[in-house]
Protein backbone atom coordinates (compact mmCIF):
# COMPACT_ATOMS: atom_id res chain seq x y z
CA UNK A 1 0.00 0.00 0.00
CA UNK A 2 2.82 2.39 0.90
CA UNK A 3 4.56 1.56 -2.36
CA UNK A 4 1.40 2.41 -4.32
CA UNK A 5 1.13 5.79 -2.55
CA UNK A 6 4.72 6.60 -3.53
CA UNK A 7 4.01 5.76 -7.16
CA UNK A 8 0.89 7.96 -7.17
CA UNK A 9 2.85 10.86 -5.64
CA UNK A 10 5.60 10.45 -8.22
CA UNK A 11 3.07 10.48 -11.06
CA UNK A 12 1.36 13.56 -9.63
CA UNK A 13 4.74 15.26 -9.35
CA UNK A 14 5.48 14.58 -13.02
CA UNK A 15 2.05 15.84 -14.04
CA UNK A 16 2.58 19.05 -12.04
CA UNK A 17 6.02 19.55 -13.61
CA UNK A 18 4.57 19.14 -17.12
CA UNK A 19 1.69 21.50 -16.30
CA UNK A 20 4.10 24.09 -14.89
CA UNK A 21 6.32 23.91 -17.98
CA UNK A 22 3.27 24.48 -20.22
CA UNK A 23 2.13 27.36 -18.02
CA UNK A 24 5.62 28.89 -18.15
CA UNK A 25 5.73 28.76 -21.95
CA UNK A 26 2.26 30.32 -22.16
CA UNK A 27 2.98 32.96 -19.51
CA UNK A 28 6.15 34.04 -21.36
CA UNK A 29 3.96 34.91 -24.35
CA UNK A 30 1.25 36.41 -22.13
CA UNK A 31 3.71 38.78 -20.49
CA UNK A 32 4.46 40.43 -23.83
CA UNK A 33 1.69 42.73 -25.00
CA UNK A 34 1.73 43.88 -28.65
CA UNK A 35 3.39 47.15 -27.63
CA UNK A 36 6.06 45.26 -25.68
CA UNK A 37 6.67 42.96 -28.66
CA UNK A 38 7.22 46.04 -30.85
CA UNK A 39 9.66 47.41 -28.23
CA UNK A 40 11.63 44.16 -28.38
CA UNK A 41 11.71 44.30 -32.19
CA UNK A 42 12.90 47.92 -32.04
CA UNK A 43 16.10 46.71 -30.36
CA UNK A 44 17.15 45.00 -33.59
CA UNK A 45 15.08 46.47 -36.44
CA UNK A 46 14.86 50.13 -37.41
CA UNK A 47 11.55 51.57 -38.62
CA UNK A 48 8.81 49.46 -40.28
CA UNK A 49 6.25 50.22 -37.55
CA UNK A 50 3.30 48.84 -39.54
CA UNK A 51 4.96 45.47 -40.12
CA UNK A 52 6.00 45.21 -36.47
CA UNK A 53 2.48 46.06 -35.34
CA UNK A 54 0.92 43.38 -37.58
CA UNK A 55 3.23 40.56 -36.43
CA UNK A 56 2.87 41.66 -32.79
CA UNK A 57 -0.92 41.31 -33.04
CA UNK A 58 -0.55 37.93 -34.78
CA UNK A 59 1.72 36.69 -31.97
CA UNK A 60 -0.60 37.94 -29.23
CA UNK A 61 -3.58 36.31 -30.97
CA UNK A 62 -1.82 32.96 -30.63
CA UNK A 63 -1.85 33.26 -26.86
CA UNK A 64 -5.46 34.53 -26.93
CA UNK A 65 -6.50 31.45 -28.92
CA UNK A 66 -4.99 29.15 -26.28
CA UNK A 67 -7.32 30.71 -23.67
CA UNK A 68 -10.45 30.04 -25.72
CA UNK A 69 -12.66 27.00 -25.08
CA UNK A 70 -11.94 23.91 -27.19
CA UNK A 71 -15.07 24.26 -29.33
CA UNK A 72 -14.16 27.74 -30.53
CA UNK A 73 -10.37 27.23 -30.46
CA UNK A 74 -10.38 25.07 -33.59
CA UNK A 75 -12.45 27.64 -35.47
CA UNK A 76 -10.00 30.53 -34.92
CA UNK A 77 -7.59 30.64 -37.83
CA UNK A 78 -4.33 32.62 -37.89
CA UNK A 79 -4.28 35.84 -39.89
CA UNK A 80 -1.44 35.13 -42.30
CA UNK A 81 0.64 38.12 -43.34
CA UNK A 82 2.20 39.13 -46.63
CA UNK A 83 5.02 41.69 -46.46
CA UNK A 84 5.69 43.81 -49.51
CA UNK A 85 8.94 45.71 -49.83
CA UNK A 86 12.40 45.76 -51.41
CA UNK A 87 15.17 43.45 -50.27
CA UNK A 88 17.17 44.30 -47.16
CA UNK A 89 14.52 46.35 -45.32
CA UNK A 90 13.94 43.88 -42.47
CA UNK A 91 11.21 41.46 -43.63
CA UNK A 92 13.07 38.25 -42.72
CA UNK A 93 14.54 39.74 -39.54
CA UNK A 94 11.10 40.68 -38.22
CA UNK A 95 9.84 37.09 -38.64
CA UNK A 96 13.02 35.59 -37.15
CA UNK A 97 12.90 37.81 -34.07
CA UNK A 98 9.20 37.06 -33.56
CA UNK A 99 9.91 33.32 -33.48
CA UNK A 100 12.56 33.86 -30.78
CA UNK A 101 10.18 35.95 -28.68
CA UNK A 102 7.50 33.25 -28.88
CA UNK A 103 10.01 30.39 -28.47
CA UNK A 104 8.32 28.87 -31.51
CA UNK A 105 9.73 26.63 -34.26
CA UNK A 106 10.53 28.88 -37.21
CA UNK A 107 11.66 28.07 -40.73
CA UNK A 108 12.48 30.30 -43.69
CA UNK A 109 11.92 28.90 -47.17
CA UNK A 110 12.17 30.42 -50.63
CA UNK A 111 9.13 29.90 -52.82
CA UNK A 112 11.29 29.90 -55.95
CA UNK A 113 13.03 26.69 -54.78
CA UNK A 114 9.84 24.62 -54.92
CA UNK A 115 8.42 22.82 -57.93
CA UNK A 116 4.99 21.45 -58.72
CA UNK A 117 4.23 17.93 -57.49
CA UNK A 118 5.31 15.39 -60.09
CA UNK A 119 8.40 17.30 -61.21
CA UNK A 120 11.98 16.80 -60.01
CA UNK A 121 12.72 19.07 -57.08
CA UNK A 122 11.39 19.93 -53.64
CA UNK A 123 7.66 19.91 -53.04
CA UNK A 124 6.00 22.42 -50.72
CA UNK A 125 5.21 19.81 -48.04
CA UNK A 126 8.94 19.49 -47.31
CA UNK A 127 8.81 22.80 -45.40
CA UNK A 128 6.40 21.27 -42.85
CA UNK A 129 8.68 18.23 -42.51
CA UNK A 130 11.66 20.50 -41.89
CA UNK A 131 9.64 22.49 -39.36
CA UNK A 132 8.81 19.24 -37.54
CA UNK A 133 12.50 18.24 -37.48
CA UNK A 134 13.38 21.61 -36.02
CA UNK A 135 10.64 21.41 -33.40
CA UNK A 136 11.75 17.93 -32.28
CA UNK A 137 15.32 19.21 -31.88
CA UNK A 138 14.09 22.21 -29.84
CA UNK A 139 11.99 20.06 -27.48
CA UNK A 140 14.70 17.41 -27.22
CA UNK A 141 17.27 20.06 -26.24
CA UNK A 142 14.90 21.39 -23.56
CA UNK A 143 14.30 17.89 -22.16
CA UNK A 144 18.03 17.13 -22.15
CA UNK A 145 18.64 20.22 -20.02
CA UNK A 146 16.07 18.93 -17.53
CA UNK A 147 17.85 15.56 -17.15
CA UNK A 148 21.37 16.97 -17.40
CA UNK A 149 22.16 16.57 -13.71
CA UNK A 150 20.94 12.95 -13.60
CA UNK A 151 22.85 12.19 -16.81
CA UNK A 152 26.05 13.57 -15.28
CA UNK A 153 25.57 11.42 -12.18
CA UNK A 154 25.06 8.31 -14.32
CA UNK A 155 28.11 9.22 -16.39
CA UNK A 156 30.20 9.47 -13.24
CA UNK A 157 29.13 5.96 -12.23
CA UNK A 158 29.94 4.56 -15.69
CA UNK A 159 33.42 6.09 -15.65
CA UNK A 160 34.06 4.71 -12.15
CA UNK A 161 32.90 1.27 -13.31
CA UNK A 162 35.56 1.44 -16.04
CA UNK A 163 38.29 2.68 -13.69
CA UNK A 164 37.51 0.16 -10.95
CA UNK A 165 35.01 -2.55 -11.93
CA UNK A 166 32.57 -3.47 -9.13
CA UNK A 167 33.26 -6.70 -7.22
CA UNK A 168 31.14 -9.62 -8.43
CA UNK A 169 28.86 -11.06 -5.81
CA UNK A 170 30.20 -14.47 -4.72
CA UNK A 171 28.27 -17.42 -3.36
CA UNK A 172 29.22 -16.18 0.08
CA UNK A 173 26.80 -13.34 -0.37
CA UNK A 174 23.96 -15.84 0.07
CA UNK A 175 24.73 -16.38 3.73
CA UNK A 176 28.11 -17.50 5.02
CA UNK A 177 30.96 -14.96 4.76
CA UNK A 178 33.98 -16.00 2.71
CA UNK A 179 37.06 -15.52 4.89
CA UNK A 180 39.37 -15.92 1.90
CA UNK A 181 38.08 -12.60 0.56
CA UNK A 182 39.16 -10.74 3.69
CA UNK A 183 42.62 -9.22 3.95
CA UNK A 184 44.86 -8.98 7.00
CA UNK A 185 43.11 -5.90 8.33
CA UNK A 186 39.83 -7.79 8.30
CA UNK A 187 38.38 -5.80 5.39
CA UNK A 188 36.55 -7.58 2.60
CA UNK A 189 37.40 -6.99 -1.06
CA UNK A 190 34.06 -5.22 -1.46
CA UNK A 191 34.91 -2.69 1.26
CA UNK A 192 38.34 -2.03 -0.26
CA UNK A 193 36.72 -1.57 -3.65
CA UNK A 194 34.14 0.85 -2.20
CA UNK A 195 36.81 2.95 -0.45
CA UNK A 196 38.94 3.13 -3.59
CA UNK A 197 35.88 4.05 -5.63
CA UNK A 198 35.06 6.99 -3.33
CA UNK A 199 38.65 8.27 -3.55
CA UNK A 200 38.50 8.10 -7.33
CA UNK A 201 35.09 9.84 -7.28
CA UNK A 202 36.61 12.78 -5.38
CA UNK A 203 39.50 13.02 -7.85
CA UNK A 204 37.05 12.78 -10.74
CA UNK A 205 34.94 15.66 -9.42
CA UNK A 206 38.04 17.79 -8.86
CA UNK A 207 39.19 17.16 -12.45
CA UNK A 208 42.43 15.46 -11.48
CA UNK A 209 41.69 12.49 -13.77
CA UNK A 210 40.61 14.45 -16.87
CA UNK A 211 43.73 13.56 -18.88
CA UNK A 212 43.66 9.87 -18.04
CA UNK A 213 42.79 7.63 -21.02
CA UNK A 214 40.00 5.05 -20.84
CA UNK A 215 38.46 2.68 -23.37
CA UNK A 216 34.78 2.94 -24.29
CA UNK A 217 32.42 0.72 -26.23
CA UNK A 218 30.49 3.12 -28.43
CA UNK A 219 27.66 2.08 -30.72
CA UNK A 220 28.48 2.58 -34.39
CA UNK A 221 25.24 2.94 -36.33
CA UNK A 222 26.52 2.48 -39.84
CA UNK A 223 23.67 1.69 -42.17
CA UNK A 224 24.19 1.06 -45.88
CA UNK A 225 23.48 4.00 -48.16
CA UNK A 226 20.27 3.44 -50.07
CA UNK A 227 19.06 5.40 -53.03
CA UNK A 228 15.49 5.44 -54.26
CA UNK A 229 15.35 5.85 -58.01
CA UNK A 230 12.76 8.33 -59.16
CA UNK A 231 11.72 11.92 -58.49
CA UNK A 232 10.91 11.36 -54.81
CA UNK A 233 13.55 10.39 -52.26
CA UNK A 234 13.22 9.06 -48.72
CA UNK A 235 13.44 12.56 -47.26
CA UNK A 236 10.60 13.80 -49.45
CA UNK A 237 8.45 10.83 -48.39
CA UNK A 238 9.13 11.62 -44.73
CA UNK A 239 10.62 8.20 -44.02
CA UNK A 240 13.40 7.73 -41.49
CA UNK A 241 15.87 5.11 -42.76
CA UNK A 242 16.98 4.38 -39.18
CA UNK A 243 13.42 3.42 -38.28
CA UNK A 244 13.21 1.15 -41.30
CA UNK A 245 16.46 -0.76 -40.82
CA UNK A 246 17.58 0.05 -37.27
CA UNK A 247 15.79 -2.89 -35.66
CA UNK A 248 16.61 -5.34 -38.45
CA UNK A 249 20.35 -4.95 -38.21
CA UNK A 250 22.44 -5.82 -35.13
CA UNK A 251 23.87 -2.91 -33.18
CA UNK A 252 27.60 -2.65 -33.79
CA UNK A 253 29.93 -1.33 -31.13
CA UNK A 254 33.29 0.23 -31.65
CA UNK A 255 36.07 0.53 -29.06
CA UNK A 256 37.57 3.99 -28.71
CA UNK A 257 40.23 5.38 -26.41
CA UNK A 258 39.33 8.79 -25.03
CA UNK A 259 40.48 11.00 -22.22
CA UNK A 260 38.09 11.10 -19.27
CA UNK A 261 37.24 14.73 -20.11
CA UNK A 262 36.17 13.71 -23.64
CA UNK A 263 34.49 10.52 -22.44
CA UNK A 264 32.43 12.52 -19.96
CA UNK A 265 30.86 14.55 -22.81
CA UNK A 266 30.14 11.46 -24.92
CA UNK A 267 28.67 9.46 -22.06
CA UNK A 268 26.60 12.38 -20.72
CA UNK A 269 25.00 12.75 -24.14
CA UNK A 270 24.34 9.00 -24.24
CA UNK A 271 22.85 8.96 -20.74
CA UNK A 272 20.67 12.00 -21.45
CA UNK A 273 19.28 10.27 -24.56
CA UNK A 274 18.39 7.22 -22.44
CA UNK A 275 16.57 9.35 -19.87
CA UNK A 276 14.42 11.12 -22.45
CA UNK A 277 11.08 9.69 -23.55
CA UNK A 278 11.24 10.28 -27.31
CA UNK A 279 7.54 9.47 -27.77
CA UNK A 280 6.68 12.32 -25.37
CA UNK A 281 9.20 14.59 -27.13
CA UNK A 282 7.64 13.90 -30.55
CA UNK A 283 4.13 14.45 -29.21
CA UNK A 284 5.05 17.79 -27.62
CA UNK A 285 7.04 18.86 -30.69
CA UNK A 286 4.12 18.08 -33.01
CA UNK A 287 1.76 20.12 -30.81
CA UNK A 288 4.29 22.95 -30.83
CA UNK A 289 4.41 22.94 -34.63
CA UNK A 290 0.64 22.79 -35.00
CA UNK A 291 -0.13 25.56 -32.49
CA UNK A 292 2.86 27.91 -32.63
CA UNK A 293 4.90 27.05 -35.75
CA UNK A 294 5.89 29.91 -38.05
CA UNK A 295 6.74 29.46 -41.74
CA UNK A 296 8.33 32.40 -43.54
CA UNK A 297 7.90 32.09 -47.31
CA UNK A 298 10.34 34.44 -49.03
CA UNK A 299 10.34 35.45 -52.70
CA UNK A 300 6.66 34.66 -53.13
CA UNK A 301 6.59 37.29 -55.90
CA UNK A 302 8.77 34.94 -57.96
CA UNK A 303 5.89 32.45 -58.25
CA UNK A 304 3.29 35.14 -58.91
CA UNK A 305 2.02 36.03 -62.38
CA UNK A 306 2.82 39.31 -64.06
CA UNK A 307 5.81 37.93 -65.94
CA UNK A 308 5.80 37.31 -69.62
CA UNK A 309 3.61 34.24 -70.00
CA UNK A 310 4.05 31.71 -72.71
CA UNK A 311 1.04 30.60 -74.74
CA UNK A 312 1.72 27.00 -73.79
CA UNK A 313 -0.09 27.24 -70.47
CA UNK A 314 0.73 27.96 -66.84
CA UNK A 315 4.36 27.92 -65.77
CA UNK A 316 5.27 24.89 -63.65
CA UNK A 317 7.47 26.92 -61.29
CA UNK A 318 4.78 29.56 -60.68
CA UNK A 319 1.08 28.74 -60.86
CA UNK A 320 1.78 25.08 -60.08
CA UNK A 321 3.64 25.98 -56.89
CA UNK A 322 0.85 28.36 -55.89
CA UNK A 323 -1.74 25.60 -56.31
CA UNK A 324 0.39 23.27 -54.14
CA UNK A 325 0.90 25.99 -51.52
CA UNK A 326 -2.83 26.66 -51.21
CA UNK A 327 -3.88 23.51 -49.27
CA UNK A 328 -0.87 23.82 -46.94
CA UNK A 329 -1.68 27.44 -46.10
CA UNK A 330 -5.45 26.96 -45.76
CA UNK A 331 -5.02 23.85 -43.61
CA UNK A 332 -4.26 20.24 -44.42
CA UNK A 333 -2.47 17.23 -42.96
CA UNK A 334 1.14 16.55 -43.93
CA UNK A 335 2.68 13.14 -43.30
CA UNK A 336 6.10 13.41 -41.64
CA UNK A 337 8.40 10.77 -40.13
CA UNK A 338 7.00 11.81 -36.73
CA UNK A 339 3.41 11.24 -37.80
CA UNK A 340 0.68 13.47 -39.31
CA UNK A 341 0.98 17.23 -38.76
CA UNK A 342 -1.99 19.57 -39.23
CA UNK A 343 -1.17 22.96 -40.75
CA UNK A 344 -4.48 24.70 -39.88
CA UNK A 345 -3.00 26.89 -37.13
CA UNK A 346 0.55 27.37 -38.38
CA UNK A 347 1.27 31.07 -39.00
CA UNK A 348 2.46 31.76 -42.55
CA UNK A 349 4.30 35.00 -43.30
CA UNK A 350 5.06 35.60 -46.95
CA UNK A 351 7.24 38.32 -48.40
CA UNK A 352 8.33 39.64 -51.74
CA UNK A 353 9.71 42.72 -53.41
CA UNK A 354 6.99 42.66 -56.10
CA UNK A 355 9.04 44.80 -58.49
CA UNK A 356 7.62 43.19 -61.63
CA UNK A 357 4.53 41.41 -60.37
CA UNK A 358 1.87 42.56 -57.90
CA UNK A 359 0.20 40.74 -54.99
CA UNK A 360 -2.96 40.66 -57.10
CA UNK A 361 -1.08 38.48 -59.61
CA UNK A 362 -1.21 35.60 -57.13
CA UNK A 363 -4.10 33.20 -57.68
CA UNK A 364 -7.23 34.60 -55.92
CA UNK A 365 -7.53 31.64 -53.51
CA UNK A 366 -3.97 32.16 -52.26
CA UNK A 367 -4.48 35.92 -51.92
CA UNK A 368 -7.45 35.21 -49.65
CA UNK A 369 -5.25 33.16 -47.35
CA UNK A 370 -3.01 36.17 -46.65
CA UNK A 371 -5.54 38.73 -45.40
CA UNK A 372 -2.99 41.01 -43.71
CA UNK A 373 -0.89 43.00 -46.18
CA UNK A 374 1.90 45.23 -44.95
CA UNK A 375 4.08 47.48 -47.06
CA UNK A 376 7.62 48.04 -45.83
CA UNK A 377 9.33 51.31 -46.66
CA UNK A 378 12.65 51.70 -48.43
CA UNK A 379 15.52 52.77 -46.19
CA UNK A 380 17.05 56.21 -46.46
CA UNK A 381 20.06 58.03 -45.04
CA UNK A 382 18.45 58.59 -41.64
CA UNK A 383 17.48 54.91 -41.27
CA UNK A 384 20.99 53.78 -42.26
CA UNK A 385 22.48 56.00 -39.55
CA UNK A 386 20.19 54.43 -36.95
CA UNK A 387 20.93 50.90 -38.23
CA UNK A 388 24.65 51.54 -37.80
CA UNK A 389 24.33 52.82 -34.24
CA UNK A 390 21.12 51.89 -32.41
CA UNK A 391 20.37 48.12 -32.60
CA UNK A 392 21.98 45.78 -30.08
CA UNK A 393 23.64 43.97 -32.98
CA UNK A 394 24.58 47.16 -34.89
CA UNK A 395 27.39 46.76 -37.45
CA UNK A 396 29.65 49.29 -35.74
CA UNK A 397 29.26 47.43 -32.43
CA UNK A 398 30.12 44.17 -34.23
CA UNK A 399 33.35 45.55 -35.72
CA UNK A 400 34.33 47.11 -32.39
CA UNK A 401 33.93 43.69 -30.76
CA UNK A 402 35.97 42.00 -33.52
CA UNK A 403 38.92 44.39 -33.14
CA UNK A 404 38.70 44.24 -29.35
CA UNK A 405 40.01 40.68 -29.79
CA UNK A 406 43.22 42.29 -31.12
CA UNK A 407 43.29 44.72 -28.14
CA UNK A 408 42.29 47.57 -30.44
CA UNK A 409 39.72 50.22 -29.47
CA UNK A 410 37.92 51.13 -32.69
CA UNK A 411 36.09 54.45 -32.64
CA UNK A 412 33.89 56.10 -35.27
CA UNK A 413 33.21 59.84 -35.21
CA UNK A 414 29.59 60.87 -35.68
CA UNK A 415 30.48 62.55 -39.00
CA UNK A 416 32.05 59.34 -40.33
CA UNK A 417 28.90 57.34 -39.51
CA UNK A 418 26.72 59.92 -41.23
CA UNK A 419 28.99 59.80 -44.28
CA UNK A 420 28.74 56.00 -44.46
CA UNK A 421 24.94 56.28 -44.22
CA UNK A 422 24.89 58.95 -46.93
CA UNK A 423 27.03 56.88 -49.30
CA UNK A 424 24.91 53.75 -48.69
CA UNK A 425 21.76 55.73 -49.56
CA UNK A 426 23.40 57.08 -52.75
CA UNK A 427 24.55 53.63 -53.85
CA UNK A 428 21.06 52.17 -53.31
CA UNK A 429 19.54 55.01 -55.29
CA UNK A 430 21.99 55.06 -58.19
CA UNK A 431 23.14 51.46 -58.56
CA UNK A 432 20.73 48.91 -57.07
CA UNK A 433 18.52 49.06 -53.99
CA UNK A 434 19.61 46.19 -51.76
CA UNK A 435 18.54 47.88 -48.53
CA UNK A 436 20.66 47.58 -45.41
CA UNK A 437 22.79 44.84 -46.98
CA UNK A 438 24.82 47.51 -48.77
CA UNK A 439 26.09 48.65 -45.35
CA UNK A 440 27.93 45.33 -44.90
CA UNK A 441 29.87 45.82 -48.14
CA UNK A 442 30.61 49.49 -47.45
CA UNK A 443 31.81 48.79 -43.89
CA UNK A 444 34.07 45.97 -45.11
CA UNK A 445 35.53 48.25 -47.79
CA UNK A 446 36.20 51.03 -45.25
CA UNK A 447 37.88 48.71 -42.73
CA UNK A 448 39.54 46.26 -45.13
CA UNK A 449 43.14 47.47 -44.67
CA UNK A 450 42.74 47.83 -40.91
CA UNK A 451 41.35 44.29 -40.57
CA UNK A 452 44.21 42.97 -42.72
CA UNK A 453 47.13 44.89 -41.14
CA UNK A 454 46.20 44.91 -37.44
CA UNK A 455 47.64 41.49 -36.46
CA UNK A 456 51.06 42.28 -38.04
CA UNK A 457 51.28 46.05 -37.48
CA UNK A 458 49.66 46.39 -34.10
CA UNK A 459 51.42 49.60 -33.01
CA UNK A 460 48.37 51.53 -31.82
CA UNK A 461 45.85 50.56 -29.19
CA UNK A 462 43.27 52.97 -30.55
CA UNK A 463 42.06 53.62 -34.11
CA UNK A 464 39.67 56.43 -34.98
CA UNK A 465 37.64 56.53 -38.18
CA UNK A 466 36.74 60.05 -39.30
CA UNK A 467 34.88 61.50 -42.28
CA UNK A 468 38.08 62.01 -44.32
CA UNK A 469 39.10 58.38 -43.83
CA UNK A 470 35.68 57.20 -45.09
CA UNK A 471 35.80 59.48 -48.14
CA UNK A 472 39.34 58.37 -49.04
CA UNK A 473 38.23 54.73 -49.02
CA UNK A 474 34.90 55.14 -50.81
CA UNK A 475 35.14 58.15 -53.12
CA UNK A 476 36.54 56.24 -56.08
CA UNK A 477 33.81 53.61 -55.80
CA UNK A 478 30.97 56.12 -55.52
CA UNK A 479 32.19 58.27 -58.43
CA UNK A 480 32.81 55.32 -60.75
CA UNK A 481 29.35 53.88 -61.32
CA UNK A 482 30.65 50.82 -63.19
CA UNK A 483 33.04 50.04 -60.33
CA UNK A 484 30.19 50.52 -57.83
CA UNK A 485 28.07 48.04 -59.71
CA UNK A 486 30.93 45.53 -59.57
CA UNK A 487 31.92 46.00 -55.92
CA UNK A 488 28.58 46.88 -54.29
Amino acid sequence: MIKEEKVIKALNGKAKTKKNSNQNSESSIKQLTPSQIVEELDKYIIGQKNAKKSVAIALRNRWRRQQVSDNMKDEIMPNNIIMIGPTGVGKTEIARRISKLANAPFIKVEASKFTEVGYVGRDVESMIRELSDLSVNIVKTEKMKEVQQKAEENTEERILDILIPPVKKSAAANGSPDKSEENEAGKSQEEINSNTREKLRTQLKEGNLDKRMIELDLSAENYPMLQVLGPIGLEEMGININDLFGNMMPKKSKKRKLSIAEARKVLTQDEANKLIDMDAVIKEATEKVQNSGIVFIDEIDKVAGGHSKSSQGPDVSREGVQRDLLPIVEGSTVITKYGPVKTDHILFIASGAFHISKPSDLIPELQGRFPIRVELNSLGEEEFYKILTQPENALIKQYKALLKAENIDLNFTDESIKEIAKIAAEVNEQVENIGARSLHTIMTTVLEEILFDVPDKNKKNKIEIDKKFVNDKLNSIVKNRDLSRYIL
